[in-house]
């Protein structure tokens, strides 16, 4: 059987590089390495700088390792979760960094792989994780979550309006024998879904899949718990880049960046600041970058990424 390559199209890569506004003896980290399309331009722009880059997956960091082969005198790679980032840049000795750049799309190679168990088109033993360290997985979060919390999960991490539906149809079907692959998943959130429905819109799997991958891989929670961190470590004039691709965590990112911009709690009567709290720095885009036409065209998967920067002061 033919090898399949770690691969993920780079969404945004030259405007994330330009975000980054690179210095040649910089230190960057590229807390989501992935394949290293983005990291390889990086450590590219780099003279006696460094990169780090960090991935939790193992398939990820044995690719990136390759790729970064012609510039492996300028990197550092690090298999670990980003939400450590602050403890592997302190443990490598590093007071401060130039710039962070968080990739938060699911890679192409990890979609495409049908035993990871994240495609819904492909049948395959519902796994899931990120990092195959983990003990839990999609199946035990299917098959030992309340229908209370499937409902919620679907709901606030899906978006799904057929959400306390198809936590019904997943209780019923797990009660005659545990749903043990992507499939047998599939199968019961089609007959939570009318008809009509299904023939009309996209995948009717597409969001119950999304939000159980989160709820696994704590996707939502890890970004909100490492966002001031991040902008904690950079230096003056460093810069924070974070690609999106989808509204739940775009609208932590930008929360997170308005809120250290102006931390500001003093009510809105005060003639003046009396709390005490201080900019951390500015937010660059005040709309998120978009791919263009060509990119969306090239890369079907990068229509809904969202590019927003954070400068700090």
């Amino acid at each position: 059987m033919e090898e399949k390559t770690f691969s993920h199209y780079s969404v945004l890569l030259w405007e994330s590089i330009d975000g980054l506004d690179i210095k040649p003896e910089g230190i960057y980290v590229d807390g989501t390495l992935g394949g290293a399309g983005h990291s390889l331009r990086i450590a590219e722009k780099l003279t006696n700088g460094r990169l780090i880059g960090i991935d939790q997956d193992a398939d990820a960091i044995c690719a990136a390792t390759k790729r970064l082969e012609p510039v492996k005198d300028r990197v550092t790679i690090v298999r670990s979760n980003y939400e450590q980032m602050r403890t592997v840049v302190k443990d490598l000795g590093i007071p401060q960094v130039d710039g962070i750049l968080l990739d938060l799309g699911v890679s192409s190679y990890q979609l495409d792989t049908p035993e990871r168990g994240f495609s819904y088109r492909e049948d395959a033993p519902l796994d899931m994780r990120m990092d195959d360290r983990m003990e839990r997985t999609a199946k035990d979060i299917v098959n030992t979550y309340s229908e209370g919390e499937l409902f919620r999960m679907i709901r606030d991490y899906g978006e799904d309006p057929f959400a306390k539906n198809i936590a019904k149809h997943i209780v019923r079907m797990r009660q005659e024998k545990p749903i043990e692959t992507t499939f047998e998943l599939v199968e019961a959130i089609k007959a939570a879904i009318p008809a009509k429905i299904r023939m009309a819109g996209g995948h009717p799997a597409k969001q119950t899949f999304q939000a159980i991958r989160i709820e696994l891989n704590r996707e939502l929670a890890v970004l909100e718990n490492t966002l001031d961190d991040m902008i904690e470590m950079l230096a003056p004039g460093g810069r924070l880049c974070i690609i999106t691709f989808h509204s739940l965590e775009d609208r932590i990112v930008k929360t997170s960046f308005k809120r250290n911009e102006n931390p500001c709690t003093c009510p809105p009567s005060f003639p003046v600041c009396v709390c005490g709290k201080k900019s951390k720095g500015k937010v660059i885009t005040r709309k998120p970058i978009l791919p263009s036409d060509e990119e969306c065209e090239a890369n079907s998967r990068s229509k809904s990424a969202k590019l927003r920067i954070f400068e700090k002061a």
